[in-house]
C-alpha cells in the first residue's frame, strides 16, 4: 500500500465528527485489503468458510450482459449462480456461455421457486427503475439477500417498503453504487473529508453522455418507468455530490428539465441547484444527449475534482496540492460484488445500503418537483 494511500485512510480514522456514512467510513479506513473488510470468516448460518456467495442475476439487458456477468467472472467471493429473465429465449445463450444448469434457471413468473434453490444466496435485481421494489420484494420474500441497481426505486415510498421488507426478513439490501465502492473515489473521500483546504464553498457534479433521443418504445423513453436523464445518469450527479461534500442537501433551489414533448416524454437533460447545510451551494447537471463528466469540490484554500468521475473503463483526478487520485481501476463492478458478498458473510456494514438509494431518490422527487413548480423544494428523507 502507498504511503500517499496509508495517510488518507489513517486521516479518515481520525477524523472525528465528520458525517461520514458507515459504509463510506469502513470503505476509505479499511486498510491494505483495497476497501474490503479483512475478516473473510463466515458467521454461523451464512454460507461456510471457502464457499463463494451465489447470485442470480435478474433481468438479462445490456448492463447484465456487458457488465455484471463478465465482472462475476473476475470475483474472488461470488459466483454466477442463476439467472431469471422475463425473455427465456435468452436462457440458452446465456447458459451456453456461462454454465448455469436448467434447474438455476428462472422466468419472472417462476421467481418464487428460488427459496428452494440452495445455490442462490443472493438476487442482483438489474431491471427498469419502476420494475425494482417489486422485484425486491419477490427476492426477500423468496429468503435471498437483495442486490439493486440504481437508482433504487420511483420514490420515497418504494425505498421505504423495500428497506422495511428487508430488515423484516433478516436479509441484506445492497444498492449498486459502484462508485462508492471504486479505489480511487475512496481515495478521494478520504482526502477531502478532513477539509484539508478549508471550508467547502461549493460543488459542481456533473454527470451525462453524448446519446439519441430515446424511443417512446423502450423504456428509457418512458418517464413512469423510470426513463430519462435524472434517473438514468442525474444519479450519479447527485451521488457524487453527497459524498464529495459528506453532507445530505436541504433543498432544491432551482431546477430545470428539458423534456421530450410527447405523453410520458423524458427529460434529456435536467440541471438543478442544491442548497448545503452551512450554506454552499451544489450545482448539479445531467443528460442523455450530451457528454459532461465531473465532480468537483471547491474550499477556501484549493480543490480536489474526479474527471472523469464515473466511466466504467476507469475514473482519475487530482487535487489543488498535487495529489493524484489513479491510475483508473477498470472492473468496478467485480470490486462492488466482492465488497458487498464480504459484508454479507461477515455480517458487517454495507457500503451502500438501503438508506443510501432513498436519500438519492429523496433528491431526484425534489429536483423533479421544483422543474415542475418553478418552487424551491425542501428535501424530505423522513
Amino acid at each position: 500500500m502507498s504511503t500517499r494511500r496509508r495517510f488518507l485512510h489513517n486521516s479518515t480514522r481520525l477524523a472525528a465528527g465528520i458525517t461520514l456514512s458507515p459504509g463510506i467510513l469502513a470503505a476509505c479506513a479499511a486498510g491494505d485489503n483495497g476497501g474490503r473488510p479483512l475478516s473473510t470468516q463466515a458467521p454461523a448460518g451464512g454460507p461456510q468458510p471457502g464457499r463463494k456467495l451465489g447470485g442470480a442475476l435478474l433481468g438479462l439487458g445490456g448492463y447484465a450482459s456487458g457488465q455484471i456477468a463478465p465482472a462475476l467472472q473476475l470475483t474472488e467471493h461470488c459466483e454466477l449462480a442463476g439467472l431469471i429473465t422475463g425473455s427465456p429465449e435468452k436462457l440458452p445463450e446465456w447458459q451456453r456461455k456461462y454454465g448455469v444448469a436448467d434447474e438455476h434457471c428462472y422466468t419472472y413468473d417462476r421467481m418464487d421457486e428460488i427459496a428452494d434453490d440452495d445455490a442462490i444466496d443472493v438476487v442482483y435485481v438489474i431491471t427498469p427503475t419502476a420494475t425494482h421494489k417489486d422485484f425486491t420484494l419477490r427476492g426477500l420474500a423468496a429468503g435471498k439477500h437483495v442486490w439493486c441497481e440504481k437508482p433504487m426505486a420511483m420514490d420515497v415510498a418504494e425505498c421505504r417498503e423495500m428497506i422495511a421488507a428487508a430488515e423484516a426478513a433478516g436479509k441484506r439490501l445492497a444498492i449498486g453504487y459502484r462508485m462508492m465502492h471504486e479505489p480511487n473515489t475512496r481515495d478521494f473521500i478520504a482526502h477531502v473529508t478532513p477539509r484539508p483546504y478549508g471550508a467547502l464553498t461549493g460543488v459542481r457534479g456533473l454527470a451525462g453522455y453524448g446519446g439519441s433521443v430515446p424511443p417512446a418504445d423502450y423504456w428509457r423513453g418512458q418517464r413512469d418507468m423510470g426513463g430519462g436523464a435524472l434517473y438514468d445518469m442525474g444519479v450519479y450527479a447527485i451521488n457524487g455530490i453527497r459524498y464529495a461534500t459528506q453532507a445530505i442537501p436541504e433543498r432544491v433551489t432551482s431546477a430545470r428539465q428539458n423534456r421530450v414533448e410527447r405523453p410520458n416524454g423524458v427529460d434529456l437533460t435536467t440541471e438543478f441547484t442544491l442548497r448545503l447545510p452551512g450554506g454552499a451551494t451544489a450545482e448539479g447537471w445531467t443528460s442523455v444527449v450530451e457528454d459532461r463528466n465531473l465532480l468537483r469540490p471547491e474550499f477556501e484554500r484549493g480543490w480536489a475534482e474526479m474527471d472523469p468521475m464515473q466511466p466504467y473503463n476507469g475514473v482519475r483526478g487530482e487535487a489543488s496540492d498535487g495529489t493524484i487520485f489513479g491510475p483508473p481501476v477498470p472492473n468496478q463492478q467485480s470490486i462492488q460484488m466482492d465488497d458487498d458478498a464480504l459484508a454479507i458473510m461477515n455480517d458487517e456494514p454495507l457500503i451502500a445500503p438501503g438508506q443510501e438509494g432513498l436519500i438519492d431518490v429523496a433528491i431526484i422527487r425534489a429536483v423533479i418537483e421544483a422543474a415542475e413548480t418553478g418552487r424551491e423544494v425542501p428535501i424530505a428523507i423522513g
